[in-house]
């Protein structure tokens, strides 16, 4: 089963990222043969200072590998460094139907926040395809709300495959259901775009400081409060063991104590569940060479898998 999935290199990592995308992520890998990528080439319809997206793309790098990926079982690499994506995407985008790419609520979602109104915008979910059918990917593991992205690409594979032969692999997609949106300290889904992160690799003030600036309401310490509806037990149910969240809840309904108090324990529950990643990160931060090899092993493997993929693709359209 090979498994494919990438990530954007936006900004610091935060619990939101790693919950929804990375954790998944890294459970995979030990169920396939996984291609995990960096994905540089979809962030330049956001991103526009080159030295902002080297450094994201560097630091989204000693993420994954600091929070567990192993570059021997996943193939891990930069997205950029596998030109024949771009080749592919462009032929994808010739019997992609306009109708197709107008239908996708990504673009007029982002339009809508004030996004600009690009072509790469636009046809970014045919790149999104060409990465997925390149490696002839079987799963695509992804929340409720990236669903129709599969289902695009599966809509351009069957149409290129329709139009010159039975050529590209049909991928499917592993809906997340478990998956909950992280909230943010407002309640909004977390999001950089938002200003609500808790960051994973934040300093242990500036960390402590954002959970504490966690929205709450005015019920007074010795009262009762709701424990299905908090900001802060939502986060905690995700670092926290069973016993502790259970004792929490408890405390919640009881009365007596703090939201404060509360927020201690979830900021304390947060930096004690990444004391490992954050050792570990120190470490390969202190190794670029490392980090800059399993890069570029990762993408030597990739493309061993890109460029037949590719050739069967341009021998089927008739490019020399």
């Amino acid at each position: 089963m090979r498994i494919l999935s990438g990530l954007q290199p936006s900004g610091r990592l935060h619990l939101g990222n790693y919950f929804g995308m990375m954790e998944p992520a890294l459970r995979l890998q030990h169920e396939g043969e996984a291609f995990y990528f960096i994905a540089d080439y979809h962030s330049l319809t956001s991103i526009h200072d080159p030295a902002a997206l080297r450094s994201h793309s560097l630091d989204l790098a000693l993420d994954f590998l600091a929070c567990g990926l192993d570059p021997v079982k996943a193939v891990f690499f930069r997205q950029s460094d596998v030109p024949e994506v771009c080749e592919l995407s462009w032929i994808l985008s010739t019997v992609t139907p306009m109708g197709l790419l107008e239908r996708c609520h990504s673009y007029k979602d982002k339009t809508a926040r004030g996004m600009e109104a690009t072509h790469g915008l636009f046809a970014y979910p045919v790149l999104m395809a060409a990465d997925i059918l390149i490696y002839d990917s079987q799963v695509v593991p992804v929340g409720k709300d990236q669903k129709q992205h599969v289902e695009v690409t599966r809509d351009i594979a069957k149409t290129l495959n329709h139009t010159y032969g039975d050529i590209l692999k049909i991928p499917e997609p592993r809906i997340r259901e478990e998956t909950a949106v992280v909230p943010g300290t407002d309640g909004q889904k977390m999001s950089k775009s938002y200003g609500n992160i808790l960051a994973i690799f934040e300093e242990e003030k500036a960390l402590k400081k954002k959970v504490m600036s966690i929205q709450t309401d005015s019920t007074p310490v010795e009262e009762p409060k709701d424990p299905e509806n908090s900001l802060i037990l939502t986060l905690y149910r995700l670092v926290a063991d069973a016993d502790a969240v259970a004792l929490m809840e408890n405390q919640f309904r009881s009365g007596g104590t703090g939201y404060g108090d509360f927020k201690k324990r979830l900021f304390e529950a947060i930096w004690t569940k990444f004391e490992e990643p954050r050792r570990r990160r120190a470490e390969l931060v202190a190794d670029p060479a490392y980090v800059q090899k399993v890069l570029r092993d990762g993408a030597e493997r990739a493309r061993a898998v890109a460029r037949p993929t590719l050739d069967r693709v341009r021998k089927a359209v008739g490019l020399a």
